[in-house]
């Protein structure tokens, strides 16, 4: 969160902060034009997404903002994903990713890392109770403190392969060794036969973390943030990218609504 500052010894007021550029939104309609529906007949608007991965950024700057603690806004994070997959689940959009905690994150002190887990359990477990959604982990779990670990485990298996929604939560993730250690699965499995020359994008693909999901079309990072930062490489070659000032604990309906606008508003060719 930016404060204001004081006038310098000048006494010239600082110029002011640089302001994210809005949000891509849908061009305006020639005059006498009927615009679409915002929802299919079934509910869902059928330019949608089938998979949105989001970046969960901006819970310590929005503790500082609000003068609580970092409990409070892991907290109120874990429960603003278990929002997010009910948005989702209006929207139709079956696939969803969430970032929770990277691998370099391990490296921040012990306590704060176990602050983000238990907070991501609690919520998790909110969302396995709903039967809805199939919830699994990626990313190198076994970094985990052994406890958490545990505790995440548990809630994950709780969940049914056959749930109407998939929600990948990537806890000490990342994204170059998410596909080294799919080469790796790659070459145990000897289906190449040790010819390099045999080896396709589909052989790799059957060994990420992702294995069996579509690739993610709508990425969406919050706090300003704007980059990807090694989330899901591979699967987000043509993601298209939506970048909110929101910070997670305070991403709300709107901010998801007018990502997904930003989305359906742009032509994805794929090379074409």
């Amino acid at each position: 969160m930016q404060h204001a500052r004081t006038a310098g010894a000048t006494g010239r007021e600082p110029p002011p902060p640089l302001l994210p550029p809005p949000p891509l939104l849908p061009p305006p309609l020639p005059a006498g034009t009927t615009p679409a529906p915002d929802r299919a007949p079934g509910g869902a608007h059928p330019g949608n997404p089938r998979h949105v991965g989001v970046i969960l950024d901006g819970n310590r700057r929005w503790a500082e903002g609000h003068g609580t603690t970092l409990e409070a806004a892991y907290a109120r994070g874990a429960a603003r994903v278990a929002d997010l997959v009910s948005w989702c689940e209006t929207e139709g959009i079956a696939v969803v990713t969430v970032w929770a905690l990277s691998r370099d994150n391990l490296r921040r002190d012990a306590a704060a890392v176990g602050r983000i887990l238990d907070a991501t359990a609690v919520g998790l477990a909110g969302i396995a109770a709903s039967g809805r959604w199939h919830i699994r982990l990626i990313g190198e779990t076994d970094l985990l403190p052994a406890a958490p670990a545990r505790r995440l485990r548990s809630v994950a298996d709780r969940t049914a392969t056959g749930s109407p929604g998939t929600l990948n939560v990537a806890v000490a993730y990342d994204g170059r060794a998410d596909i080294a250690g799919a080469v790796r699965g790659l070459l145990r499995s000897g289906v190449t036969g040790g010819t390099a020359a045999a080896v396709r994008e589909s052989d790799v693909e059957r060994y990420l973390s992702t294995a069996g999901l579509p690739d993610v079309d709508l990425v969406i990072r919050t706090s300003g943030e704007r980059r990807l930062s090694g989330f899901l490489p591979w699967q987000t070659a043509y993601a298209e990218l939506h970048f909110t000032a929101a910070l997670w604990p305070a991403f709300s309906f709107d901010d998801f609504t007018v990502a997904l606008r930003s989305y359906r508003a742009r032509r994805r060719r794929f090379g074409f």
